[in-house]
C-alpha cells in the first residue's frame, strides 16, 4: 500500500515539473547549401503596401543599459580592432573587415549596416504579415552573427533591396557564404524565396559542395 501512494506522489510531483518547466528551444540545425536551398518554401514576391518604417530601427538593442543602438553594438560585435566607446555611444577608432568586397574599414562612419535579406525583400517574402513587433524584431535581430552586418557603404548601397538573382558580392570568393548566409536567414524566419531567386541559390550552391548552412529558427 505504501509502496502505491509512493509511486503516485512520484507520478503527480513529475506530471507538475512538466507543466513548470520552459519548452525546450529549438536546437540549430545544419545542412549542406544545396540541401538547405530546397526547404525555402517557393512562392510569388509582393511589394504592394510596402514601408520602410513598417519595420522599426534601430532599437536600444539586445543591451538597453549600454546607451547604444543596433546599429552601434553590430559595429562593436564585428570589429577586428574595436573602437573607443564615448558619451551617447560615439565610435571613434576601430577596425573592421567587410567581407562583401574585401575592404579593411578604419572609420564607422563608413560602414552600413547591412540586413542579409534586406527589409523590403523580407516583406515581399512574408514580412508583409507580420505583427509591427514581429518585423521590429526582425530589423533588429543580433540572435545570429550573419545578419545584419557591418560592410562598407559602398557595397551595401549597390545591393540594396536586391536578392542573389540580381546581385552578389564583388568579391567572388565570398558567394558561397552570402548564399549560405542569405538562405540561413530565410529559413530562420520562414522567409519564402521566388523561382528566379532559387534558381540563383541553385546555381551558385553547385559550385560550393563544402559549404553548409547553419540556421536556429527566430524566437
Amino acid at each position: 500500500m505504501l509502496t502505491s501512494v509512493l509511486r503516485g506522489l512520484a507520478a503527480a510531483s513529475l506530471a507538475v515539473l512538466s507543466l513548470t518547466l520552459p519548452a525546450p528551444a529549438h536546437a540549430a540545425e545544419t545542412l549542406p547549401l544545396a540541401e538547405a536551398v530546397t526547404r525555402l518554401p517557393v512562392d510569388t514576391e509582393s511589394r504592394d503596401g510596402y514601408n520602410r518604417d513598417a519595420f522599426r530601427h534601430w532599437n536600444t538593442g539586445d543591451n538597453p543599459s549600454d546607451g547604444c543602438n543596433t546599429r552601434a553594438e553590430v559595429l562593436l560585435a564585428e570589429a577586428v580592432e574595436p573602437p573607443v566607446v564615448g558619451p551617447g555611444c560615439r565610435l571613434t577608432g576601430g577596425r573592421w573587415w567587410s567581407y562583401y568586397d574585401q575592404v579593411w574599414v578604419t572609420s564607422a562612419s563608413g560602414l552600413d549596416i547591412d540586413h542579409m535579406v534586406p527589409l523590403a525583400e523580407s516583406w515581399d517574402s512574408g514580412a508583409s504579415a507580420w505583427t509591427a513587433q514581429r518585423r521590429e524584431v526582425y530589423a533588429n535581430d543580433q540572435g545570429v552573427s550573419t545578419s545584419p552586418v557591418a560592410v562598407t557603404a559602398r557595397s551595401n548601397r549597390s545591393k540594396a533591396d536586391q536578392d542573389p538573382a540580381e546581385w552578389l558580392p564583388p568579391a567572388t570568393g565570398v558567394h558561397c557564404r552570402y548564399v549560405a548566409e542569405w538562405v540561413a536567414t530565410k529559413l530562420r524566419w520562414s522567409l519564402t524565396a521566388d523561382e528566379a531567386e532559387v534558381t540563383a541559390l541553385d546555381e551558385v550552391a553547385a559550385g560550393c559542395p563544402d559549404q553548409t548552412v547553419t540556421y536556429d529558427p527566430a524566437p
